[in-house]
């Protein structure tokens, strides 16, 4: 017996091992080309090539590119807040819109309900790509493109927040629903069940879907480019760094490209570094506390 439970807790360690082998070489291959990015950045624009090299390591570290991002020369923080300004907005908006609609869902019965529900879900299938010619000419009618493509980007994002309903369905379902009853025999009304009962319980799916909304324009590339066409002033950040190593200066603009990517991925880290508790939340823990 004591054999047998040693060749199993060997077996174990082995297995373990080999599992630990496995997650670190697949960390080693996710995170190399953020590492080569990051080093990259730190290149010395003044006495190394400005562009593409055959070399990781930086002969000279150096923080040209980022100083260069801060100056007057470059245009890099009115595309930052462009796209901060547009990621903003669309996560309050979008968060609002999703948590109404997913908790008239959830909680209301009404004819079409079902229907409605499988038919977003089908319409939701199809790539936003299809429409992006009749969203064009209908924001270019508004005057919502190029100088106006800020709030049409605004637009265009929010328009069909309601559809993306079942996540945050899913986490109203788990919810008691003898709390709203109880509330409802006090007198309280849809509105104030919503906003006094059911959003205090509801933080992790809160955060979850804003973080959602706020990552889709801030890293948006296709729609904004379309959108903004050929107006810098109008343009996000991702937009502007693929304009630097697209055409013309292309090795010249190598390393500054890395580091406003550097930039760019800093305030989704933070976000998710300072939220990512929530995550670990279980889906009815809300429910149950007081």
């Amino acid at each position: 017996m004591a054999k047998e439970k040693k060749l199993h807790k060997q077996h174990k360690t082995a297995k373990n091992v080999a599992s630990y082998i496995v997650l670190v070489l697949i960390s080693i291959i996710w995170l190399f080309p953020f590492v080569c990015l990051v080093l990259q950045s730190f290149r010395s624009y003044a006495t190394e090539n400005g562009g593409m090299v055959d070399y990781l390591l930086p002969k000279q570290f150096s923080l040209d590119s980022y100083k260069w991002l801060f100056s007057s020369e470059s245009q890099f923080f009115k595309w930052y807040g462009n796209t901060l300004i547009i990621a903003a907005f669309v996560a309050a908006i979008q968060t609002f819109i999703v948590l109404c609609v997913s908790y008239a869902l959830s909680r209301m019965r009404f004819n079409g309900r079902r229907a409605l529900m499988n038919f977003w879900l089908v319409l939701g299938m199809f790539p936003g790509f299809l429409t992006m010619i009749c969203l064009y000419f209908l924001l270019k009618n508004f005057g919502l493109t190029q100088a106006g493509a800020i709030p049409g980007l605004i637009l265009i994002t929010v328009a069909s927040s309601g559809m993306q309903y079942y996540v945050c369905k899913g986490f109203f379902d788990t919810l008691p629903k003898s709390l709203d009853e109880a509330a409802r025999i006090d007198g309280a009304s849809r509105a104030r069940i919503f906003f006094t009962l059911t959003i205090p319980l509801s933080k992790p799916i809160i955060i979850y879907t804003a973080l959602v909304a706020f990552m889709a324009p801030w890293c948006d590339y296709v729609i904004a480019s379309y959108v903004a066409f050929g107006f810098s002033d109008s343009y996000n950040v991702a937009v502007a760094l693929q304009r630097w190593v697209w055409t013309n200066d292309y090795q010249g603009f190598f390393t500054r490209f890395c580091a406003g990517g550097i930039l760019v991925a800093v305030p989704i880290t933070l976000l998710f570094m300072c939220l990512q508790k929530y995550y670990v939340e279980g889906v009815t823990g809300g429910a149950v506390k007081g």
